[in-house]
């Protein structure tokens, strides 16, 4: 897709300093910017790059103040940063909206239901009973098994797998490898030392505008529903157990994991590596620091930090105390040994 500076303009609002006829058909880094892209500076620590770049348009803050002349044509817009996730998402869409039809390679069951503007990538499977929104993409090897629910615009990309049942909104985005509706980590101990299997009979409801990253878990309930409340972001390579509800426009990182029948509130922040015991609740608001240990509920707006998890400022004095115990050890070794030899000297 070639856009002139004139369109981006347009389509951001923004003004043109330069050629308006300048025209690009990729996005880059400013640092590696080159002809015929699009660049963007938001951070301050980049502007060198601004005067240097050989990108030919850069978008740009209007209340940017040029130091130096610039080659490249600018669009200046209210926020550069938004800009640029603007122009992201408008490329994306035009690369999503050429995928159509139906690979003969793809299985389909005759009892499925398909909107319209479906497009089914090869060897994707989609079971009897199974109910797909319009313009949905299915890329390949996908499983969308029976009776699954999958609302209008909803993108799933390949090796995704929706177990039986669940019910996914629409405008979502599933990542490669993520499995939506796997049993729960559910097991009775038994007298002998082993364990028995407890049926999760449940389902998984990811409601509209919600992303799930590559290679992450969100299991069935053991009864009624695992909930993903709307406009949640969920990075790659995190655990969502059984019974687990994420409130809306809560946001995870990367390698999360949190167990099972624990709730979050709205517009939760949880860093990456953070572990959640079951059965609390995390109020709304809350944000957790990366590789926190969560073991007991919250209250609303906090942030905390450590394992196990306290109010933040208390955690960063208590690394603060961490730092010095090697030095304090010390201190209290010398105190000992001039003790001890005090008491041998009026022993």
């Amino acid at each position: 897709m070639i856009l002139s500076a004139q369109t981006i303009a347009s389509h951001l609002g923004g003004t043109v300093e330069g050629n308006p006829d300048s025209e690009v058909s990729a996005v880059a880094r400013i640092e590696h910017g080159k002809p015929g892209t699009l660049c963007f500076l938001a951070n301050p620590k980049y502007e060198k790059y601004l005067y240097t770049t050989k990108a030919s348009i850069v978008l740009i803050n209007k209340s940017f103040e040029l130091k130096q002349p610039v080659a490249a044509t600018l669009v200046r817009v209210d926020d550069a940063y938004q800009a640029v996730a603007a122009m992201l998402d408008l490329l994306n869409t035009v690369k999503m909206q050429n995928k159509r039809g139906r690979s003969w390679r793809s299985k389909i069951s005759w009892r499925a239901k398909l909107g319209k503007n479906v497009y089914v990538g090869a060897f994707a499977y989609i079971a009897k009973g199974a109910k797909i929104g319009n313009n949905v993409k299915i890329y390949p090897q996908v499983y969308v098994g029976e009776n699954v629910h999958i609302g209008d615009n909803t993108i799933l990309y390949p090796g995704v797998k929706i177990y039986t049942g669940c019910k996914i909104g629409t405008n979502c985005i599933i990542h490669s490898g993520a499995v939506i509706g796997a049993d729960g980590f559910g097991f009775a101990p038994q007298n002998d030392g082993s364990y028995k299997k407890i049926a999760q009979t449940g389902i998984v409801i990811i409601e509209d505008n919600v992303e799930i990253g590559s290679n992450t878990s969100v299991d069935r309930a053991t009864m009624e529903a695992t909930v993903i409340h709307s406009g949640v972001k969920i990075d790659n390579l995190v655990q969502i157990a059984h019974n687990v509800e994420i409130g809306e426009n809560t946001v995870i990182a990367a390698q999360a994991g949190i167990a099972g029948s624990s709730k979050t509130g709205r517009q939760c922040v949880i860093g990456g590596q953070v572990g959640i015991v079951g059965h609390i609740s995390i109020a709304e608001g809350t944000q957790i620091g990366a590789q926190s240990g969560v073991i007991k509920n919250t209250v609303e707006n906090a942030t905390i930090a450590g394992s196990p998890a306290v109010d933040y400022a208390k955690n960063q004095r208590n690394i603060a105390v961490y730092r010095t115990l090697p030095q304090i050890r010390d201190e209290i070794q010398a105190i000992k040994k001039e003790i001890e030899e005090l008491k041998r000297k009026n022993g």
